[in-house]
C-alpha cells in the first residue's frame, strides 16, 4: 500500500490497475487540488486488468475538473475515445497515446463500439472511461454504449459517483454484465441513488 492511502485524499491504486508513468508531480498536484477545494476520493477500486469505467452524475463542467484531479492524485491512467485525425498530428500523437487517447474514425464501417471493443480485446490493461448520460442535462434514460462495450469486451463495469455535498468522488464495486441490458442498467442507476450531483442527480429507474 503507497503513501498516499494513508493523506485522507485518496485511497492506494490496486496492483493491476492501469497507471500513468511513475512520477510525483502530476499526483501531488491532484492531490494540492482536492485538499485546496475540500474534496477526497472514496472508496476501493477493484483490483482488475480491464474494465468500462463510468462517471455520474454529471451535471457541471466541474465534474471535469474535480475528476482530473482525481484521476492525477490516483494516478490511474484512463482511456477515452478521441478522432483519428488527431493522430496525424506529430507533436499531438504521442501525447495522446500517453494519456491512453484511442483513435476512433466515426465514418468506418465498424461503428464507435465495435472499435472501442476491439481496441479492449487488443490490450491486456486498460480501464475506458465515459459518461453514461452523455450530457450535463439531467436525462431520462443513459445511452447505453457503456454497456454494449462492456459486454461485447467481456469486462465488468466499474461505478464512480460525484457526491457534491460531501465534496467527495465515491468508487464503487465492479459490476458484471447480463443478457439484459435494461436490468443491469437499472441495477447501476440504483447504485448512484444516495449521490447528488452539482445541478441534478441520476434518474431512478421506475
Amino acid at each position: 500500500m503507497n503513501g498516499d492511502a494513508h493523506n485522507g485524499v485518496v485511497p492506494a491504486l490496486p496492483p493491476r490497475v492501469p497507471r500513468m508513468p511513475h512520477g510525483r508531480f502530476a499526483p501531488w498536484l491532484g492531490r494540492t487540488v482536492l485538499r485546496l477545494g475540500g474534496w477526497r476520493v472514496e472508496g476501493e477500486l477493484p483490483d482488475i486488468p480491464k474494465a468500462v469505467v463510468i462517471a455520474a452524475p454529471h451535471s457541471s463542467n466541474w465534474d471535469g475538473f474535480w475528476g482530473i484531479a482525481a484521476k492525477l492524485a490516483l494516478g490511474i491512467r484512463l482511456s477515452i475515445l478521441g478522432k483519428h485525425t488527431l493522430f496525424r498530428i506529430p507533436l499531438l500523437a504521442p501525447l495522446l497515446r500517453w494519456q491512453g487517447v484511442i483513435p476512433v474514425n466515426r465514418a468506418a464501417p465498424q461503428g464507435v463500439v465495435e472499435q472501442a471493443v476491439a481496441a479492449m480485446r487488443a490490450r491486456e490493461v486498460i480501464w475506458y472511461a465515459m459518461a453514461p448520460e452523455g450530457t450535463r442535462r439531467q436525462v431520462a434514460q443513459w445511452k447505453p454504449g457503456f454497456w454494449r462495450i462492456a459486454h461485447a469486451a467481456q469486462v465488468p463495469v466499474v461505478v464512480a459517483a460525484f457526491d457534491y455535498p460531501r465534496r467527495r468522488i465515491v468508487l464503487g464495486p465492479a459490476f458484471a454484465t447480463s443478457g439484459d441490458m435494461a436490468a443491469d442498467i437499472a441495477g447501476i442507476q440504483r447504485w448512484y441513488a444516495p449521490f447528488r450531483g452539482r445541478h441534478h442527480d441520476v434518474v431512478q429507474p421506475g
